[in-house]
C-alpha cells in the first residue's frame, strides 16, 4: 500500500507552506505500510517557539485555503516545542530544533519511503545545523 494521491497533495502543500515560513530540515515519509491510522508524516523544525507557531499557522492556513482541509486535532500549542497537526490522511510534526534532535523521529521512520517534496522544501535540509553553527552551537529559547 502507498500513500494516496490526496495524502501526497496535502504533504506537498504543507511542505511548501513550511518552507515559506523558513522551516528547517523538512522531510516526509510514506508510513502507510506500517501504520493503519495515517498515510504520511511530515517533519519540520525551527530554532525558536515563535517560529514553530508561525510555521504551523501557515501550514494550517494554506491547507485550508488550497485544499479545503482542516486538522481534526492540533496538539502542543501551549509550549510550542512540538506541535502536531492531525489531518487523518497525514500527520504533521513541527518541532523546536532541540526536540527534533532529542526525539529523532527520522530514526523511527527511516525504513519508510521518503516522499518527494517541492524544491523549496528540499533546500531546507541541513539548515538546522547551519543555523546552530552560525549562532554558536545551541541556542536557548528566544520567544
Amino acid at each position: 500500500m502507498t500513500a494516496t494521491d490526496r495524502s501526497i497533495e496535502l504533504i506537498n502543500a504543507a511542505a511548501q507552506a513550511a518552507a515559506d515560513r523558513l522551516a528547517h530540515d523538512i522531510i516526509a515519509y510514506d508510513v502507510s505500510d506500517v501504520l493503519s491510522i495515517t498515510d504520511a508524516f511530515l517533519l519540520a523544525s525551527a530554532p525558536n517557539d515563535r517560529q514553530v507557531k508561525s510555521i504551523v499557522d501557515e501550514i494550517e492556513e494554506q491547507l485550508q485555503k488550497q485544499l479545503g482541509a482542516k486538522p481534526v486535532r492540533r496538539e502542543g500549542d501551549r509550549d510550542a516545542r512540538w506541535i502536531l497537526l492531525d489531518y487523518v490522511d497525514i500527520v504533521i510534526h513541527v518541532q523546536h530544533s532541540e526536540e527534533r534532535v532529542f526525539y529523532a523521529l527520522e530514526r523511527l521512520w527511516k525504513d519508510c519511503p521518503e516522499i518527494a517534496l517541492p524544491e523549496d522544501a528540499v533546500k531546507t535540509r541541513g539548515k538546522a545545523e547551519e543555523h546552530a553553527q552560525l549562532n554558536g552551537s545551541t541556542e536557548g529559547d528566544q520567544s
